[in-house]
């Protein structure tokens, strides 16, 4: 028997459990991971409390739970290819990421996806990568930070923002982030120039930078992107991967699809450089899977909230 974290309806922390359920094996063209870590993200929660969010991934109950993950290779399937066992590896399964064991299919797909992790990245790192780095990565590539460009970051402080603002700085962006007060100090570590958000954002977004805004993207919702259009920026220019499909003002919406495996090893490089940090601002044993649950859907915390198995 092996461990998984499951939920039977939809709702809350309290609906998430640790199970015993049969031990998967890795079959014709597959391999299984042993994970050691899963990285939560609000896309988790969300599929789990909300029916039509699960819906528009094709999941129904009863359901695992998470998408990052990382681990080592322990069986290869006969005709699986580019894995063997011992390889490290990181990736993203949708709905099976919390639990001991999970089998993937060999070449993945895009929903689903395994790569080998980095020496000298821990597996703590390497699950927190996926959903936020290639989030981040893809609301910046629709509005193209460049040196000389001040960028408006909403949700600057979130396990997406953490990643946009730094790839903005070495983008050559000058960043202020939205966020609350007791963030401010752990925006300013990362290199931003931290801003209350809530009612009077672009006023007190023009008081920070008179000579104006060039570009922003909305991590939350779309209270960032109102902001930029009244500050003038081009709706071009401005990105959101939380707005809907239509974001205000006819800015760009997008999300961690439109990213490819490139901007992940262009992330893992930079780490490796010790040009970005990923703060890790908790983390968790299965057992406490609620607690951690509850931790991230908070929308509290500064970094991300990790798994471990």
């Amino acid at each position: 028997m092996s461990r998984a974290v499951v939920y039977q309806t939809f709702g809350g922390p309290e609906v998430l459990e640790m199970r015993d359920v049969s031990e998967p094996h890795a079959g014709l063209g597959e391999v299984r991971v042993r994970v050691t870590a899963a990285g939560l993200n609000p896309m988790d929660w969300a599929i789990s409390s909300i029916p039509e969010t699960a819906a528009t991934f094709g999941i129904t109950v009863p359901s695992g739970f998470g998408y990052d993950f990382a681990g080592v290779v322990d069986e290869v399937g006969a005709g699986a290819d580019g894995f063997a066992v011992g390889d490290r590896v990181f990736g993203g399964a949708m709905a099976k990421a919390a639990a001991d064991f999970l089998v993937m299919k060999t070449p993945t797909s895009a929903l689903d996806a395994l790569f080998h992790t980095p020496d000298g990245i821990s597996d703590e790192v390497a699950a927190t990568l996926p959903v936020a780095g290639l989030t981040a990565a893809a609301a910046l590539e629709a509005i193209g930070p460049r040196p000389g460009d001040t960028v408006l970051v909403g949700g600057a402080a979130g396990g997406v923002g953490v990643f946009a603002v730094q790839l903005a700085k070495l983008a050559g962006a000058r960043v202020i982030g939205t966020a609350s007060e007791s963030t401010f100090e752990f925006l300013r570590q990362l290199g931003a120039e931290p801003v209350t958000y809530g009612p009077g954002l672009a006023d007190r977004v023009r008081t920070l930078a008179p000579d104006g805004v060039t570009a922003s993207t909305d991590l939350f919702g779309t209270e960032t992107a109102e902001a930029a259009l009244a500050l003038g920026v081009p709706p071009e220019r401005i990105s959101t991967i939380a707005a809907g499909p239509n974001p205000p003002g006819g800015a760009r919406a997008t999300g961690g699809s439109e990213a490819g495996p490139a901007e992940l090893a262009r992330i893992t490089d930079a780490i490796l450089a010790g040009r970005l940090t990923v703060p890790i601002a908790a983390t968790f044993p299965i057992e406490q899977i609620r607690d951690a649950v509850a931790l991230q859907a908070g929308r509290h915390v500064h970094g991300k909230v990790v798994i471990t198995l």
